[in-house]
């Protein structure tokens, strides 16, 4: 049940070109920054990459596509990012865009292990181009479709030798869904503690859905847009 890996290059070490890879944070908080470097760092290729966002154009997963290392991206919200915008007009970066609450369900949805769904987001626009639509309760729905991935990289505040984890604020509104949705979630944590360290009714995420943890070093923590104001 001990799930430790020394460092980010030990746990990621089999992530492999063409993986499907889904990512944790919300703009650029709770990003899993040493699982990123890694994978800039070793320079994998041909990625799919499902998060909500793609960072910023020289932070969070924007360092992999600055890389071309990223063939194809599903995220709710891409507008951070220039070079994102240059690959994509120029074809280079294949797109999918899915309102944020329908990505947030497909992901739940493949780590509960329910194939598809039916939602009223997105009918009547291009968002339902191609799909399968029918009418309950009265709504015009949309059949959205589970999303699973290779692998899972994942940040948790704190987290305990099995992988029981605990999330922080903002950083809680993706990780925990992309950690139950990946075959192999890797996980890194601010504070990694002994079993029991952590009460039962305070853990976000259960241990059965982490593979492999270890403790992340040297957090930035960016800000995606600082706004200030004079002192009055």
């Amino acid at each position: 049940m001990n799930k430790v890996y020394p460092d980010a290059q030990a746990a990621l070490h089999d992530v492999h070109d063409g993986a499907t890879i889904l990512a944790g944070g919300f703009g650029l908080s709770g990003n899993p920054e040493n699982c990123i470097a890694e994978l800039a760092r070793r320079k994998v290729r041909q990625l799919t990459i499902v998060s909500n966002n793609c960072g910023t154009t020289e932070k969070g997963l924007g360092v992999l596509l600055a890389q071309d290392q990223v063939k194809k991206m599903v995220s709710s919200y891409v507008g951070e990012n220039k070079v994102f915008e240059k690959q994509f007009l120029s074809g280079q970066l294949e797109v999918e865009l899915c309102p944020q609450g329908t990505l947030a369900e497909r992901l739940r949805a493949g780590g509960a292990g329910i194939e598809a769904f039916y939602t009223p987001t997105g009918f009547g626009t291009k968002v339902a181009d191609g799909k399968e639509t029918r009418e309950i309760g009265g709504k015009h729905c949309v059949l959205e479709h589970a999303i699973r991935g290779d692998f899972a990289i994942v940040k948790a505040w704190k987290g305990d030798r099995w992988g029981n984890l605990v999330f922080r604020k903002t950083s809680r509104n993706f990780n925990p869904l992309c950690a139950q949705a990946g075959k192999i979630t890797i996980v890194e944590v601010e504070e990694l503690v002994d079993v029991g360290s952590i009460e039962p009714d305070q853990v976000h995420l259960p241990s059965i859905y982490v593979q492999r943890i270890f403790q992340g070093t040297s957090y930035e923590k960016p800000i995606e847009q600082r706004t200030t104001r004079k002192r009055s």
